[in-house]
């Protein structure tokens, strides 16, 4: 989803072809090498895409001893399933990092929509995390299991503490517009 969600919000701006998009993608960060994402994959969304007529080819360039370059436009049905595809996005995942195509795009949506799906996020992470807290309270553990105990429990607390403080500035720089 990440990937169409960047296509689009690239055709929003200007018509497009796969080898640039991917080349911007690879400036000044190799965020296409990072993310896995080879050119068969980025044909394969721009394709998937066209079939769902949210883009569609507007020219073809031909070039001598070069393969034709397909230039994609978005559709009117594309600008309006963007949005949809960022909500989507921010609802689907608990993990920020797999949240940055979306935030990149967020001028495209309501942020104030943004802030209410990940504020009820992170109500629904520290109503969960209080309930694990209440449950281990009343856990008896024998001194066999004692050490792996508090290992779990550290790692468990210190990763959901972490969330909760950085979905928290998340909400705080949407809001500031800082984001």
């Amino acid at each position: 989803m990440s990937i169409q969600i960047f296509i689009l919000s690239k055709l929003m701006e200007d018509n497009n072809y796969p080898y640039k998009l991917k080349k911007q993608l690879s400036d000044p960060i190799p965020l296409d090498q990072l993310g896995g994402l080879t050119e068969s994959k980025l044909y394969y969304h721009f394709d998937s895409l066209a079939k769902q007529g949210l883009i569609e080819t507007v020219e073809i360039v031909k070039e001598e001893h070069r393969p034709d370059k397909q230039i994609f436009t978005i559709t009117a049905k594309g600008r309006e399933e963007l949005p949809k595809k960022i909500y989507k996005l921010f609802e689907s995942t608990d993990k920020i990092s797999d949240m940055v195509v979306g935030l990149a795009s967020i001028k495209y949506v309501n942020r104030e929509k943004v802030v209410e799906i990940l504020e009820k996020k992170l109500k629904n992470i520290k109503d969960h995390w209080e309930q694990i807290t209440n449950f281990e309270k009343q856990i008896q553990i024998d001194k066999e299991h004692e050490k792996f105990a508090e290992f779990m429990s550290g790692y468990v607390s210190t990763r959901t503490e972490h969330t909760i403080y950085w979905l928290e500035e998340l909400i705080k720089r949407i809001k500031q517009r800082e984001i």
